[in-house]
């Protein structure tokens, strides 16, 4: 049996190594599993551990070592004497389970690092394609994707955005390419030199802003953390022309002989860069005479169908296609993959338009940075804000934007510090608190009090700049249960008036 640094392949002699599985989320899972039928001894820890997951552990030959409710490392931990350690992510560097097995000078993996190991399970390995930000991922690994498939490549979104990386690796059908979503949990814990460190075909950054500082410590680990992202980048890096610390980390990055630095943004695109020329998506990086030439790869019209038309969800299009275009994709890929694809649901989703009032979904925006840009696409704005915090100050988001809000309607655990900002910074707007606690009143409520106040032309917007985990399960449930909320509301509105009051909804 080989130990863990040595283990580079899937069909390598993994049989018998001891792993313990920090985690039983659903990367945890992946990991227990992988590691099962690769013939490991294998322990996963885990507080509350999640009832599905964990009645299929000894199913697959895995032990749970359930934890209790605070932070003490068990007795079992010694007993199972691991020889690697696979950290799921969100568990913090320093949490005391972390900090045993350093001290001990067991192996600490993340799952990428597991994956990108065992890779080549089915056939040869797949080429990645990493992508990381602020906000923004989701949307642009799933447009990446689609636009790989359309131009005829096997391809999987993986990674941060659900679906694991590990369980997209040992899909029996294989794929030609993994388009991989990393959160700087993921980054923190992936390797950048080794045998673990991956070495991917592009990559890209989308955006940095204040985010998960709590969990980094500082703004500069954060950073550090995302920038990773384009070690050992092989084709090219592609960096947000708009946003200069994405650059600087291009310029510091540790990359293979031959990558190349690729700039995206709304404007005009210079020699290697994505941009925009009139209403036309165009490329002056993937072909010979960039000097001179640019090709077109989609019109706006293609970017605003597709649910696209904010300068984020702009940007979004952009890097995703200078990405697939550093995999090969051919421009028509791009412009089709544009005219098919759809965004999710919670990003600036439309719900409702009655009485000219448009009740807008952002729930997604769980940080200032993916609120500003949700705000931005609005005149006049009742603002539905606040959450869970995460340490950020949202004081720079309402000094921006305070000039196009109605009203702002604060929910979540953290109103007193939101309601502070807009006492420093848009005393005179009028505000409203959901003070209820129960979850089934807050979007009710917020509901209730954003009609009472909005006028015709404003748009009612979800975009709370927070995380859900206060009041909610996660994002998506905060926003189904406002879109049910706004649908509820205006149903009993238009009964109560008759069919007339309701208005006409734009096409």
């Amino acid at each position: 049996m080989q130990r863990p640094h040595d283990l580079q392949s899937w069909h390598d002699d993994w049989s018998g190594l001891r792993v313990l599985v920090l985690g039983l989320g659903v990367t945890g899972f992946s990991v227990a599993d992988t590691l099962a039928e690769l013939g490991c001894r294998v322990a996963v820890a885990a507080h509350r551990p999640d009832d599905d997951r964990a009645r299929i552990l000894p199913v697959i030959g895995v032990e749970l070592v359930e934890l209790d409710s605070g932070d003490s490392v068990p007795p079992r931990f010694a007993e199972l004497d691991p020889e690697l350690v696979v950290v799921s992510p969100g568990y913090l560097p320093e949490h005391p389970h972390v900090v045993w097995a350093r001290d001990r000078g067991v192996a600490l993996w993340g799952d990428v690092e597991l994956a990108w190991r065992v890779r080549d399970k089915v056939g040869p390995p797949a080429e990645w394609l990493l992508i990381t930000g602020t906000n923004g991922k989701t949307t642009t690994t799933q447009l990446a994707a689609t636009m790989l498939q359309q131009d005829g490549r096997r391809v999987a979104p993986c990674g941060n955005i659900g679906v694991p990386v590990l369980d997209a690796i040992r899909d029996p059908a294989g794929f030609d390419a993994l388009v991989v979503e990393l959160s700087s949990f993921q980054l923190h814990w992936m390797p950048t030199a080794g045998p673990g460190a991956v070495t991917p075909l592009a990559s890209a950054c989308l955006n940095i802003a204040e985010d998960h500082y709590d969990w980094h410590g500082s703004a500069e680990a954060y950073a550090a953390a995302k920038a990773k992202i384009y070690a050992n980048t092989r084709v090219a890096c592609v960096y947000n022309l708009g946003d200069p610390a994405t650059m600087r980390m291009v310029e510091e990055a540790e990359v293979q002989e031959g990558c190349r630095a690729i700039g995206f943004g709304a404007t005009v695109p210079g020699p290697s860069d994505v941009g925009v020329v009139d209403d036309l998506l165009v490329d002056r990086a993937f072909l010979d005479e960039r000097r001179t030439s640019a090709l077109e790869l989609a019109e706006l019209a293609d970017v605003a169908a597709a649910g696209l038309a904010t300068p984020h969800g702009l940007a979004n299009a952009l890097a995703a296609a200078a990405l697939a275009r550093a995999a090969g994709a051919a421009p028509s890929s791009i412009r089709d993959a544009l005219r098919r694809f759809r965004v999710d649901a919670h990003r600036t989703e439309l719900i409702a338009i009655t009485a000219d009032i448009a009740w807008v979904d952002d729930s997604k925006a769980t940080n200032p940075h993916a609120a500003a840009s949700a705000l931005s696409a609005y005149r006049s704005v009742v603002w539905i804000v606040g959450g869970l915090l995460k340490g950020v100050d949202l004081s720079p988001l309402v000094e921006a934007h305070a000039g196009r809000l109605r009203a702002a309607i604060i929910i979540g655990v953290d109103r007193e510090a939101v309601r502070a900002v807009f006492a420093r910074h848009a005393p005179a707007l009028p505000l409203f608190e959901v003070e209820a606690h129960e979850t089934e009143r807050v979007m009710p409520t917020a509901v209730r009090l954003a009609a009472d106040v909005a006028q015709g032309g404003d748009t009612v917007l979800l975009a709370p700049a927070a995380a859900s985990m206060d009041q909610f399960i996660d994002y998506a449930d905060r926003g189904n249960r406002f879109a049910a909320a706004v649908r509820q509301h205006l149903e009993g509105e238009a009964h109560d008036n008759g069919p007339s009051s309701a208005g006409s909804p734009d096409a």
